[in-house]
Formats: structure tokens, C-alpha cells, sequence
């Protein structure tokens, strides 16, 4: 696969998924999920297998959910999901930067749209029983003052299919996304979108859907503690620290190093696992962590355990080091069940 051009890859990769899912392959390599027997955790009133899962942008469609869930994984996070479908940017786009175990991609958000990503639902999730998330942006082409209606529209779209919803304001792939992060729109957003939650609650029987924020690894220490007295001020459900990085430190020299978009990988694993733990010291300790970013091994993933986490997520690392890293991250969370 890594002869291949990146993105062909994830293609062939998905599509091998779906494949070894329902010809029984993947159960037959793997055992029942993954063969894990990991006991589970509750977070934000959501009772998960383990404490690993897939960050968004792998499964942009949710065509794979079930099949990740055969993988091992406690939950899936599908998307990032956009009101109107969009094709993203134009490519290439996405680069591996092998002797560093990076990545860096500028997908742009491509998906099918709220629609389409639930008709692959209805398909792709029959058997999970995990925990799924639903990641939503806005699309390309929305003015960010009008951004908040793409995040209501979405979240007003996947409400009923979703365990949970991230609102991604972290992309550094779609211009001016993350200016969405300044304390004062963050704040106004997430009061937005929980009176949109208290009506939709109503009309789906009381279903509370958790609501979580996805941030970027580049803030400020100042950036971080605006944003954490926001999340405490608005008790927001859940963050989740972090997305991709615009910096290129520890990818110097590599002939790809200066291609735009965000970088994710073991470039990125230090950095992100400080931007948690910045804001698990200012952070009410109701509102628990997940921690995206730089996830290679089961130490990286005890790192940010130990820095506040209360669930990690892994991408990049999966690419790098094969389904044998979720049994090994789940592992360590074996010795009780928990509530967070």
C-alpha cells in the first residue's frame, strides 16, 4: 500500500474494509472486536467498550463503521460532515512523509454531505456496537459570519444517528475556520448549538447527544486558557485536543515538508499532548478530555492518559502501525470499569 499514491490508498484501504467485513475476514484475523476483553468506561454518560478510538477524517462517509468497530476500536468518530456535499480540495492532497511517521494532508472537508453521510449510516453501522461520533464543519464556501448556521444545520441532521458531536473549528484546510476558536465566537457557538440540543432533545424523545469541541495544537497558552474558561463558563460536554498542526517541527528536510495543510503523526505527539495538559489544569473536572494527536504507541496514548485524558483517538498511527496498536492502547485500560 505504501508504494500506492497516498490518498489511492486510503480508497483501496476502505474499500478492503467494507470487503473483509462482509465476506467475514476481518472477525476470522481478529476475533471478536479485535479480540479485545477490555472492561468498559463511562464518559459524558456514554458507556464505551474501551478507551481507543478513530479520530475523523479516516471514514469521512461512515462507510466503514461496523468494520472499524471489528478492528477493536471502542468508538468511531465519522466526518467531518458539511450541510451540502463538496468534493474539498483539489489534488494531491494528502502526503505520507514515511521516515518520520507523519502525515500531511489538505483534504478540505470532502464529503457527501449530511444526506449522503446518513444513508451510509443506515448501511455501514448495522452490528456496531460501539460508540459513535459525528464530526461537523461548515462548508467551503460559507462566510464565517454565517458559519454557525451550517454547524446548526448539521447538528439538527445527524442528531438522531449520532452517540455524540464534535464541532470541528480546528481544520487548518478550510480558510478562516479556526478564527472560529477566539474565545468570544467559541462561546456564542456552543450557546447556539445547545439551544438548538434542548429542541431537538424535545423532538427525539428526551435523547441527550453530548456536544464536543475539537481544538487545534497551535494556540497560545493565553489561546488555551480563554478557551478553557468558555468550556467551564458554558460546560460544554467534552474537548477534544487536538486536530492537525500547521507547523512542520520535526519534519524539517523531508521533501515534503513544506506542503500546505495539517500534519499529523509522531511530529505532533509531544505538542498535543502539552496543549491537553494545558487545559486540563484550567478545565472544570466534569468536562473530561479526549486525546487526538500523535498517538503512535501505547505510550503516547499513556501520556496523555497521565496528562488528563480520558479516552484517546487514534488516525495516523493505525496507518503507520497496523490494528495491532488499538489492542495495545485498549490494554491499558484494562483493571475495572470507570466513570468519567
Amino acid at each position: 500500500m505504501f508504494t500506492l499514491d497516498a490518498e489511492i490508498a486510503h480508497r483501496l484501504g476502505m474499500s478492503a474494509l467494507r470487503a473483509g467485513q462482509s465476506l467475514g475476514l476481518i472477525r476470522f484475523l481478529f476475533g471478536s472486536k479485535g479480540s479485545l476483553s477490555c472492561d468498559p468506561i463511562e464518559v459524558m454518560g456514554l458507556r464505551f467498550p474501551n478507551r481507543v478510538g478513530l479520530a475523523a477524517g479516516l471514514d469521512k462517509a461512515a462507510e466503514c463503521v461496523a468494520a472499524l468497530g471489528e478492528l477493536g476500536f471502542g468508538h468511531v468518530e465519522v466526518g467531518t460532515v458539511t450541510p451540502r456535499p463538496q468534493p474539498g480540495n483539489d489534488k494531491p492532497r494528502l502526503f505520507r512523509l514515511v521516515p518520520q511517521r507523519a502525515i500531511i494532508n489538505r483534504m478540505g472537508f470532502n464529503n457527501p454531505g449530511v444526506v449522503g453521510l446518513l444513508e451510509n449510516l443506515e448501511r455501514s453501522r448495522r452490528g456496531f456496537a460501539g460508540v459513535l461520533g459525528i464530526n461537523i464543519g461548515k462548508n467551503f464556501d460559507t462566510p464565517l459570519e454565517s458559519a454557525t448556521r451550517d454547524y446548526l444545520i448539521c447538528l439538527e441532521g445527524v442528531y438522531a444517528a449520532a452517540d455524540y458531536v464534535t464541532v470541528n473549528l480546528s481544520s487548518p484546510n478550510t480558510k478562516g475556520l479556526r478564527d472560529l476558536q477566539s474565545a468570544e465566537v467559541c462561546h456564542r457557538l456552543i450557546l447556539d448549538l445547545q439551544e438548538m440540543r434542548e429542541t431537538l432533545a424535545k423532538e427525539h424523545d428526551e435523547k441527550y447527544v453530548p456536544l464536543l469541541i475539537k481544538i487545534a495544537p497551535d494556540l497560545d497558552e493565553a489561546a488555551i486558557d480563554s478557551l478553557a474558561h468558555v468550556f467551564n463558563e458554558t460546560m460544554i460536554d467534552g474537548v477534544i485536543a487536538t486536530n492537525t498542526t500547521i507547523m512542520r517541527d520535526g519534519v524539517t528536510g523531508h521533501p515534503r515538508s513544506q506542503e500546505t495543510g495539517g500534519l499529523s503523526g509522531a511530529a505532533l505527539t509531544e505538542r498535543s499532548t502539552a496543549v491537553l495538559a494545558r487545559l486540563r489544569s484550567g478545565l472544570d473536572s466534569a468536562i473530561p478530555l479526549i486525546g487526538s494527536g500523535g498517538v503512535m504507541s501505547a505510550a503516547d496514548a499513556q501520556a496523555k492518559f497521565d496528562a488528563g485524558a480520558a479516552l484517546v483517538q487514534v488516525f495516523t498511527g493505525l496507518i503507520y502501525s497496523g490494528p495491532r496498536l488499538i489492542r495495545e492502547i485498549a490494554s491499558l485500560g484494562v483493571g475495572g470499569s470507570e466513570t468519567v
